[in-house]
């Protein structure tokens, strides 16, 4: 785990370096005559596992995530840090319905998740993995495929597509390749524009710059800042880069061994103490599974 990677961050705000000024929630809110309104709800979730490595701590198992309780509003910026093993990406994917908690509810605009269809969270709460699969289609039928399982009209399809294609920069030669002819970079930037492209309300990002340049991470970042401030897309952000975290977001979890420490606006954060914190975490974390 890389934690800060400074001199990255530093080029991506000297190549976009407006997109990058966290917009206050008071302030967006004033301007947009918007009222917030609850999207997500987290009642005591617990998520436990029973792995061959680690000795089980209780007949449920494991325990993955412990007694999360928390609320994500329309428009927040929402960053998840944490050290491995933490529980960020088990997060993620509780909310898009990969997996279900063992005990606890989630909400998604006050009605409990079990009581609405799992293609109807899928569409609405949209989760990008750090290594995504195109299922071995194209680039060009990657993108295209989330749109035909609506039905939405081929010129519709070819439209939307085609704007993406153009606000990420996506190379015209990729469009026939398959994933195994991309990069890891290129992997990485497609699987955000295929989620991008269906236009989600909220959509889940696991480590989304990982493997990305900082000219291409840049860009997505800046597209995301632009829907985030345009349709009040919420963004929940999973990284280990405290900068992005901190100039991007608008509010941060913490997350350790599965609990939540802290849930905060991230301009009341003290980030040299959360870096100091997070080092020591790894470690500790690391020293453990070793």
């Amino acid at each position: 785990m890389v934690i800060g990677q400074t001199g990255h961050w530093s080029l991506v705000k000297k190549l976009f370096p407006s997109p990058h000024s966290p917009v206050p929630i008071s302030t967006k809110l004033d301007l947009d005559n918007f009222t917030a309104k609850t999207q997500l709800r987290l009642e005591q979730v617990n998520l436990f596992t029973r792995l061959k490595t680690q000795p089980q701590v209780n007949q449920q198992g494991y325990p993955i995530l412990q007694n999360l309780s928390f609320e994500v509003f329309q428009g927040d910026r929402l960053a998840i840090v944490g050290p491995s093993g933490a529980g960020k990406t088990s997060l993620l994917r509780l909310l898009n319905r990969l997996i279900t908690p063992t005990s606890g509810k989630i909400y998604l605009e006050n009605q409990e998740y079990h009581q609405i269809p799992v293609i109807e969270i899928r569409q609405a709460v949209t989760l990008v993995l750090q290594e995504s699969k195109l299922l071995g289609m194209t680039v060009q039928e990657a993108l295209a495929y989330p749109l035909l399982l609506r039905g939405l009209p081929k010129q519709t399809i070819q439209q939307r597509v085609s704007d993406w294609i153009e606000q990420l920069h996506i190379p015209s030669e990729w469009l026939g390749r398959t994933e195994v002819q991309l990069s890891a970079g290129g992997r990485q930037l497609v699987a955000a524009a295929r989620a991008l492209v269906i236009q989600p309300k909220i959509i889940l990002l696991d480590e989304p710059t990982s493997a990305l340049d900082a000219a291409t991470s840049g860009r997505l970042i800046q597209v995301l800042t632009q829907l985030n401030k345009t349709h009040l897309t919420t963004i929940l952000m999973v990284n280990h880069q405290l900068e992005l975290a901190q100039t991007f977001c608008t509010r941060l979890l913490h997350l350790q061994q599965g609990q939540l420490l802290a849930n905060q606006p991230t301009s009341e954060i003290n980030w040299a103490s959360l870096h100091t914190s997070l080092m020591q975490s790894e470690t500790q974390a690391s020293e453990e599974w070793n």
